[in-house]
């Protein structure tokens, strides 16, 4: 018979990688993404790469992508894609809260709906600006706590059980605080919600620099 542990297990590793794919090849997801990663240039790192869905838009501009996920499932994904990429790609298999990177040693790190489900997204974004070169840039698109009190509230009674059931995923981190709380200056944001449930559509997307 097996344990609750072994059916999370078998969810994680067969169910979840297959499902997580599938709901993020949303096509309204598209547009989102082609402006998040446009300007991306030079040594790039992609927090959270997943399953390659933003490969299809990096542009010549970007001379090497590092994409890191802690999920061997999606990576195996992520290589079936990394063909139609203008650029050479290394998939690492790692934590964002640990990144297997020296120092000022990239770019642009980008970052897409990876935030939310980041166990420990302070020591995540600490390590994003530890890597980052001076004059570097964190573009990033995250969904996160809307503004509205009603929404709120649902969302911070639901995230306990959804995060069990979506990858970790967090449907009430306020993305901009946690971002400038990491020692980033935000260059640019935009804010809103993208169609859907509002639950889990308020969006936070722009750029950010590490500050001094």
């Amino acid at each position: 018979m097996c344990s609750d542990r072994d059916r999370m297990s078998l969810y994680d590793r067969r169910v979840l990688p297959r499902l997580l794919d599938l709901v993020m090849r949303q096509e309204t997801l598209a547009g989102y993404r082609a402006r998040t990663v446009a300007a991306a240039h030079g040594d790039v790192l992609e927090v959270g790469i997943g399953s390659g869905l933003n490969l299809q838009f990096y542009g010549k501009a970007v001379s090497h992508l590092t994409g890191i996920d802690p999920s061997a499932e999606l990576l195996a994904m992520a290589e079936r894609r990394t063909a139609g990429a203008p650029c050479p790609v290394v998939l690492v298999q790692a934590s964002a809260e640990a990144l297997p990177l020296d120092d000022h040693a990239i770019d642009t790190v980008v970052m897409t709906w990876s935030l939310c489900s980041i166990p420990d997204p302070a020591a995540a974004l600490a390590e994003m600006r530890r890597v980052l070169r001076p004059g570097g840039r964190l573009l990033f698109v995250e969904h996160g706590l809307a503004p509205e009190p009603s929404v709120r509230k649902w969302q911070n009674r639901l995230t306990p059980c959804w995060r069990h059931v979506g990858g970790g995923c967090h449907l009430n981190r306020k993305m901009d605080d946690l971002i400038r709380a990491a020692g980033f200056e935000i260059v640019s944001l935009d804010t809103g919600y993208m169609t859907g449930p509002r639950l889990l559509t308020f969006l936070y997307q722009g750029s950010a620099t590490p500050g001094a």
